[in-house]
C-alpha cells in the first residue's frame, strides 16, 4: 500500500485543511502534485491573494513532509516558448 500526503493550504493564520489526503508512491511525488495543485489554483483563482498561502504536505501521521509557497508554484506557469528573431 502506498503512503498517503494531505495537502493543507495555510494562508495567514489560517489552515485549510485536506480531509481526504491522495495515495503517493514517495515524498517526490507528492512534489510534483502540490506544483501541480498550486499552478493550476493560481491560474484560475485570484493569484494575487494566493502568492502568500503555502501548501502544506503532510504525511498520514501528521509529519509535515514539505513546505510549497504559492509563490513558487509561479515558476514555469508559462511554458510556451517566447519568440524567436
Amino acid at each position: 500500500m502506498m503512503p498517503r500526503y494531505y495537502f493543507n493550504t495555510r494562508i495567514g493564520g489560517e489552515l485549510i485543511a485536506d480531509h481526504e489526503g491522495e495515495e503517493l508512491r514517495d515524498p517526490d511525488r507528492a512534489w510534483e502534485v502540490a506544483r501541480m495543485m498550486i499552478q493550476e489554483l493560481l491560474k484560475t483563482e485570484d493569484a494575487e491573494s494566493l502568492l502568500s498561502a503555502v501548501l502544506e504536505v503532510t504525511d498520514s501521521d501528521g509529519e509535515i513532509v514539505l513546505e510549497f509557497p504559492f509563490a513558487e508554484g509561479l515558476f514555469g506557469l508559462s511554458e510556451v516558448p517566447g519568440t524567436e528573431h
